[in-house]
């Protein structure tokens, strides 16, 4: 299962990242065997629209799941539209942290958007 984590740098010990639509990277890891890849966020500096940028550029990955500490409603409409799970962040520091709180089951899944969206100024 491919799992997306918001994270401040492109590896498994980087911190994560609070924000989808904005965060700096994803790091996408497969749970079973631990192999990841991380990559920019397209959608950083998008003058508008970075939850649903970002949301559709991580359903184009492939991924079956998405960790993060905040689900803006467009993000979160899209996601749900592509049928990818929303976890949020709970206690995890790490990548990895999130990771293996997602493989014991202690992350929250996130059942609608977790705050009214933002706007880039």
């Amino acid at each position: 299962m491919k799992l997306a984590i918001t994270a401040t740098s492109d590896n498994l010990d980087s911190a994560v990242d609070l924000r989808f639509g904005r965060a700096v990277s994803f790091v996408i890891v497969d749970v079973d065997t631990l192999e990841w890849q991380a990559y920019s966020n397209p959608a950083t500096d998008a003058s508008g629209g970075a939850g649903t940028q970002a949301a559709q550029f991580i359903a184009n990955q492939g991924v079956q799941a998405a960790v993060s500490g905040d689900f803006g409603p467009n993000a979160y409409n899209v996601l749900k539209a592509a049928h990818i799970d929303m976890y949020l962040l709970g206690a995890s520091q790490t990548v990895r942290d999130a990771v293996e709180h997602f493989k014991a089951g202690q992350l929250d899944r996130a059942g609608v958007a977790t705050s009214a969206g933002h706007r880039h100024h």
